[in-house]
């Protein structure tokens, strides 16, 4: 499958300060083409490319991006590899995973490394420009039939385990999070502040002993939090 680059430009990012993305993609073609994408779309720039994660882990710590588009399929370290060494210098950096791989093991691993969202290489240049947008908000942006897949690992989930007590407000937020809501468009849905779902995010993160969504929704889902409303 390819990236699709061509057609009428048709999202816009409404912001005063562009999004700087990195990208780190092998393959020549592709990443000129998002590039040239990224880059010419208004609210974005381009602030790094690099052609594997040896090269990227070299620059990207001493001048980090808004948002990285990784690919996984990348010759020597892996992109998923490659992805947790970055996202243990910088957890709060976030990560999107562009792939032709859709198998739950590639997304699970992919979450458990620090990805905050995944995308196949086929997703329209609109749909890919306002997922930089919504993960640069906070959101976590899946394509559907990924979102799919995560849905069925929250049933497969196993029983929850008794020292990762939540309340039944942060179960909510998690579940939100988990399905790639943005803190902004949690707050809308449960009638609360931003710095409530803050405030709650933090109290998640202690309480799971994590730092950051992604080890969250992945310790969740390890642990069965998940798959009930009921507080643990």
């Amino acid at each position: 499958m390819r990236l699709l680059l061509w057609g009428p430009q048709v999202y816009t990012a409404n912001v005063s300060q562009p999004i700087g993305v990195a990208l780190i993609e092998d393959q020549r073609v592709t990443r000129e083409g998002l590039s040239l994408l990224i880059g010419g779309s208004p609210g974005f720039e381009i602030c790094g490319q690099y052609e594997s994660m040896e090269h990227a882990l070299e620059q990207i710590p001493g001048s980090p991006p808004d948002v990285l588009l990784a690919d996984i399929g990348l010759p020597g370290m892996s992109g998923i590899e490659g992805v947790r060494r970055i996202h243990g210098l910088m957890p709060e950096l976030p990560i999107l995973m562009l792939t032709v791989h859709e198998d739950s093991d590639s997304v699970f691993s992919a979450v458990c490394a620090g990805a905050w969202g995944y995308l196949l290489k086929e997703t329209p240049p609109a749909r890919l420009l306002e997922s930089i947008r919504e993960l640069y908000e906070g959101g976590a942006p899946m394509s559907p039939g990924i979102a799919r897949k995560v849905v069925l690992m929250f049933h497969k989930a196993v029983p929850p385990k008794e020292d990762m007590q939540l309340s039944l407000r942060q179960l909510e937020i998690l579940r939100m999070l988990a399905e790639g809501h943005s803190y902004k468009a949690c707050a809308a849905t449960l009638d609360i502040g931003m710095d409530t779902i803050r405030s709650h995010v933090r109290k998640i993160y202690e309480r799971l002993h994590v730092h950051s969504r992604s080890e969250a929704v992945w310790k969740a889902l390890q642990g069965g939090l998940l798959r009930s409303g009921k507080p643990m």
